[in-house]
């Protein structure tokens, strides 16, 4: 291989789980992002990292037919998008094929279906973002955004086009505002939500504001009609400026509708989530005798329609301000038939899992749902529902309820929940049937 810094002309021949490009250079692996499968690019070789061997790319000689112009111009500086140069539909079948690989390589498991990936609009979905805030000295302004990809900086970006309006075009103008403000080196993040009937900001705050700061965000919020938050010290110090208003969003299809607050974690994209919970209702086949345990259930994002369905249900979530908001939307909806538990999941000795359940649903972290996989065998469900935001703990899982404790890996599906990106979220079924 030549020495790092040196122009190299190599072929792409696949794509890393992170959608960066792979060539093949004197028998070595070089990771080139940016770049697609089949394409003959101009790159140079960047300083060897350990064993990892990483290059820019110079120019593309020849362009995959899969090669599109990037919807946005600070693709390839901001961290938030790896895949705008990647053609929508097969930015998709990309992520499906990371899922079956990863399932088959590291679980050595294979779904006897897959259903049809689920797709929506890629632009303008994410209703939940957190956005960095930083003076720069050197521009003499402030800047609002994400991350850089390459680095701790944030992005000099004016608009997102993945964020929902109002947000997508406010970026700007509210870091002029924090520019203008006494708080300017002294708010570092901005939470974002945007709800079905409102949109709300949390701004984290290292320093008292001002009044005349007071008065510059209440004008802006009620500009672009949002509310705005304080946020002094760790999620239990958020308070609104002035009144604001509750935050829900609906699906309409199943007649539910959930509150939460601005820090809350719901899923980002909310025509797939909808999606979600309905291909996961389906799935479940819940009776109208069944006791359904929800692991990791949030705001009862599954919990509310499968409770609907079943003669009990049992929520069980590690955030106690998630197991309120549980409480209150089943309460909203007029469900009545559940009971909600706050438990530290990673832990294996809990009660409920020596209880017997006829289905059971997981929708856990990135780290996957270890300790409840191992536990659920001694309850015999005859259904599991497993979501799974990280493909290589849910093939870890699959695998020990495939070969340990007798389950069938029946339906997978991918879900297109964070377009442009390389994160993929999927749906697992197990039965023991």
């Amino acid at each position: 291989m030549r020495a790092d810094g040196a122009a190299v002309v190599a072929t792409i021949v696949d794509l890393t789980h992170d959608g960066v490009g792979v060539a093949d250079v004197d028998g070595r692996k070089v990771f080139v992002a940016d770049a697609l499968p089949g394409e003959r690019v101009e790159m140079v070789l960047r300083k060897r990292r350990r064993k990892l061997q990483e290059a820019d790319l110079l120019r593309v000689l020849e362009p995959s037919p899969s090669r599109v112009l990037p919807g946005c111009e600070y693709f390839g500086r901001c961290g938030g998008c790896a895949l705008q140069h990647l053609e929508h539909s097969a930015q998709v079948s990309f992520k499906q094929r990371v899922v079956a690989e990863t399932l088959k390589r590291i679980g050595r498991v294979e779904p006897e279906e897959w259903l049809p990936a689920v797709v929506s609009e890629p632009w303008h979905y994410r209703r939940r973002a957190r956005l960095g805030v930083k003076y720069v000295a050197g521009k003499g302004r402030v800047l609002v955004g994400f991350r850089e990809r390459a680095g701790p900086y944030i992005t000099d970006m004016r608009r997102c086009p993945v964020l929902k309006p109002p947000l997508d075009g406010l970026l700007d103008e509210l870091a002029e505002l924090i520019e203008r403000t006494s708080l300017k080196e002294r708010l570092p993040q901005i939470e974002a939500a945007v709800a079905d009937d409102a949109v709300a900001l949390v701004l984290r705050i290292l320093a008292e504001p001002s009044a005349a700061d007071v008065q510059a965000f209440l004008e802006f919020g009620a500009r672009h009609d949002i509310d705005l938050y304080w946020q002094r010290g760790g999620p239990g110090t958020v308070v609104p400026l002035a009144g604001a208003r509750p935050l829900r969003y609906r699906i309409p299809e199943l007649e539910l509708t959930y509150e939460f607050l601005p820090m809350d974690f719901v899923q980002v994209n909310a025509a797939i989530n909808a999606e979600l919970v309905k291909t996961a209702v389906n799935l479940a086949q819940v009776e109208a005798t069944d006791r359904v345990l929800d692991l990791y259930c949030g705001l009862g994002n599954f919990s509310l329609p499968l409770a609907r369905r079943a003669a009990l249900l049992t929520g069980v979530e590690g955030d106690a301000g998630l197991i309120a908001r549980a409480v209150r939307n089943a309460a909203l909806n007029g469900i009545g038939n559940t009971r909600f538990v706050t438990a530290d999941l990673m832990a294996s000795d809990w009660p409920f899992y020596r209880e017997p359940w006829d289905v059971v649903v997981l929708d856990p972290p990135r780290t996957g749902a270890e300790a409840p996989v191992a536990e659920l065998h001694g309850s015999k469900p005859r259904r599991i529902v497993y979501v799974s935001c990280h493909p290589a703990t849910l093939a870890r899982d699959a695998q020990v309820l495939v070969e340990r404790h007798g389950f069938k890996l029946r339906v997978a599906r991918v879900f297109d929940m964070f377009p442009h990106t390389h994160h993929v979220e999927s749906l697992a079924l197990f039965t023991r049937d």
